[in-house]
């Protein structure tokens, strides 16, 4: 027989039931007479986190010296005596090679189309050479600092073993002197490693007129080698206008070697072949106004062309080394060809060398000089 209890009495039994039970859970967790109390477990530590390391420390620059002074510009110049002319000559075969041995005999040279009797100065890799690299630091050229950062250990080439020095100058809207010569170059090295950025002028033809003022002061049984690294146009010279710097190279016994960055797109560049405009040298046979114009459009290879030195581009670090390689071999293996000209008429005078013989060779040479008024005749003829 089933019993219904009232609802009142099912709801206190179950109130009963959840006392008993929450009495026995309370009863088990504490401790038995004579047991200790349990310990508190401590709380978890978090694991300290180590001190963050300093933040690097970057190489302390030295602080660049001061641009040059008007004055350092007004400082008349040495003027070279064009009675001897010297004509660096490259002699290179299509694969590269350059062609040695060659005599007096194996070339022909034409001062404004006159045949002249020249001769070839042997052994000159045994000279003492000086060399001042000049390096553009304004406008975009701190896009290669980190090219330019590699030249150092790569001027050896130039010097050989003790048998040269080096000099830096870098420019912007204006150049500045930073390390004199020197036949060691750690100096140049480190500069380089930290050479600020500069504003946003390229002066290249101030800084080229100084480094060629720079190099003809140097011992007169030196030979001159300016290697300029810069864009391919002058952005703010102030001191040196294009007819002053094309006498002032036409004058200087100084092989330029232009290694430009950002060159135009529309710029056929043929590394290293002395090729400007389809040809092996620059028509200074036309008016003057010609190398003007051309220096306008490309200063670095219009003062290539004029020294008998190289051109050409890099937009790859590897490009950049292999570069300054070439023509560090290209400035010891040239023969130079002297002559007296015959025709000492003032002003700027072309040259074209070439082969008597067919070397199967191309022919990389000085293309002009500009005669001064102190310059003699060859009296023998």
């Amino acid at each position: 027989m089933r019993i219904s209890f009232p609802s009142w009495i099912r709801n206190i039994t179950g109130c009963l039931v959840f006392l008993v039970a929450a009495t026995a859970i309370c009863a088990a967790q504490e401790p038995f007479p004579g047991e200790p109390p349990p310990q508190q477990q401590p709380a978890q530590q978090q694991p300290q986190s180590e001190p963050a390391p300093p933040p690097p420390q970057q190489p302390q620059r030295n602080p660049l010296p001061p641009p040059l002074s008007d004055d350092q510009f007004a400082t008349p110049t040495i003027r070279v005596n064009t009675s001897v002319v010297l004509v660096p000559t490259l002699v290179e075969k299509s694969s590269g090679d350059v062609v040695y041995t060659l005599k007096s005999k194996d070339f022909t040279l034409l001062d404004n189309g006159v045949k002249q009797d020249i001769r070839v100065d042997e052994d000159q890799d045994s000279q003492p050479l000086s060399l001042v690299i000049c390096m553009e630091r304004g406008r975009d050229a701190a896009l290669e600092f980190d090219k330019f950062a590699r030249l150092g250990p790569l001027l050896d080439l130039f010097l050989g073993e003790g048998h040269g020095e080096a000099a830096l100058v870098v420019f912007d809207s204006r150049p500045i002197f930073l390390a004199g010569f020197a036949k060691d170059t750690s100096e140049i090295s480190s500069d380089l490693q930290q050479l600020p950025q500069g504003d946003g002028g390229a002066a290249i033809m101030d800084a080229v007129g100084f480094s060629v003022d720079l190099l003809e002061h140097q011992p007169p049984d030196h030979r001159r080698v300016l290697l300029l690294i810069s864009e391919t146009r002058d952005h703010g010279s102030r001191h040196f206008n294009i007819p002053q710097l094309v006498e002032r190279i036409g004058t200087s016994n100084t092989l330029v070697l232009s290694l430009a960055f950002a060159p135009s797109k529309a710029e056929i560049i043929d590394w290293g072949k002395g090729n400007t405009n389809g040809g092996n040298e620059l028509n200074i046979l036309a008016p003057l106004v010609m190398t003007i114009n051309a220096m306008r459009r490309n200063t670095p290879k219009t003062l290539a062309s004029m020294s008998g030195g190289e051109y050409g581009s890099f937009t790859r670090d590897k490009g950049f080394e292999d570069r300054v390689a070439e023509v560090a071999n290209h400035s010891r293996n040239r023969y130079v060809l002297s002559f007296r000209p015959t025709d000492p008429t003032p002003g700027l005078h072309s040259i074209k060398v070439s082969l008597t013989q067919d070397y199967s060779a191309h022919v990389v040479a000085r293309a002009s000089y500009w005669a001064v008024k102190d310059a003699e005749p060859n009296p023998s003829q």
